[in-house]
């Protein structure tokens, strides 16, 4: 029975990143189903190591805090998910539960022990950060690069399966060629996102630094930003301009470039993708919505 459980959960991972959208919630989900309760064993939190493949390298302390806080008060309601290595466990996923449980002063955490390759263990924490955790700018670019590189997926393809839309994607990744300079300041909060896409459009080195110190200096906005870049002596990379197979496609690029996401125009019927309550929040403010 242990055994058809254990490759059940195999063939599900598998499934799971070969489908279209692929969702870590769903691994999370499958792997739930496939455990039975005498499954969660509790490890001692000094025998954890964490995931060598996490993306995300800074934490909200005051959300760990407000979970360590809830910890406290009513345990670890949810097993985290470790795999034995040569030296105690890793964990796979649930860094944040772990990290909670240390700061709550526990000694144990439930843990539900699973096989997995480091490629598993690598898409795994990359689709947790994605879709459950705010990721600075150049975190999530990187993650995007890991999973394009380990899957072998193209931009359109990535785009497809975490509910992007391509032109968001191209963005992201472009991010990485900042100066490292540039991308610290990111990493930082002291560069938004925005500020970036902006940088990232030009090809001078030293006026991307130049420009990126300026906005930290004066608080410059994007759209001051964007006025300085338009001028004409600005070098800029070459825009490839693309044709459109239907009289929506040029429209739901637009748009989907817009509001970073996928965007679909139907008949009578306007699709707006979202990953999660987060996501959602990003587009209304995008638009400007005031409830």
């Amino acid at each position: 029975m242990e055994q058809n459980k254990r490759r059940a959960l195999g063939r599900g991972l598998e499934e799971l990143f070969n489908i279209e959208d692929i969702n870590y919630d769903k691994i999370e989900e499958k792997i739930m189903e496939t455990s039975t309760k005498e499954e969660v064993t509790d490890l001692p939190l000094n025998k954890l190591r964490v995931n060598p493949y996490q993306p995300r390298k800074t934490f909200n302390e005051e959300s760990i805090k407000e979970l360590a806080t809830s910890i406290k008060e009513h345990g670890v309601i949810q097993p985290i998910i470790v795999k034995k290595s040569i030296k105690d466990y890793e964990i796979v996923a649930g860094e944040r539960r772990y990290r909670a449980s240390k700061l709550a002063g526990m000694e144990t955490i439930p843990c539900i022990i699973r096989d997995f390759t480091d490629r598993q263990m690598m898409e795994i924490a990359v689709l947790e950060n994605l879709q459950r955790e705010n990721l600075n700018a150049i975190e999530e670019a990187t993650a995007y690069q890991t999973l394009m590189q380990n899957l072998n997926l193209t931009q359109e393809e990535l785009a497809k399966r975490v509910g992007k839309s391509r032109s968001y994607i191209t963005n992201m990744l472009g991010l990485l060629i900042l100066p490292e300079e540039v991308k610290n300041l990111v990493k930082q909060g002291s560069l938004s996102m925005s500020h970036a896409r902006v940088l990232s459009k030009l090809e001078n080195k030293d006026q991307i630094i130049t420009l990126a110190n300026r906005i930290v200096k004066e608080n410059l906005n994007v759209r001051q930003i964007e006025e300085e870049t338009s001028k004409e002596n600005t070098p800029k990379k070459v825009k490839v301009q693309r044709k459109y197979n239907n009289e929506y496609e040029h429209l739901e690029r637009d748009l989907s470039d817009y509001l970073g996401t996928k965007v679909k125009i139907k008949p009578k019927k306007l699709e707006i993708n979202y990953v999660n309550d987060s996501d959602l929040n990003r587009i209304l403010e995008v638009i400007n919505y005031n409830k």
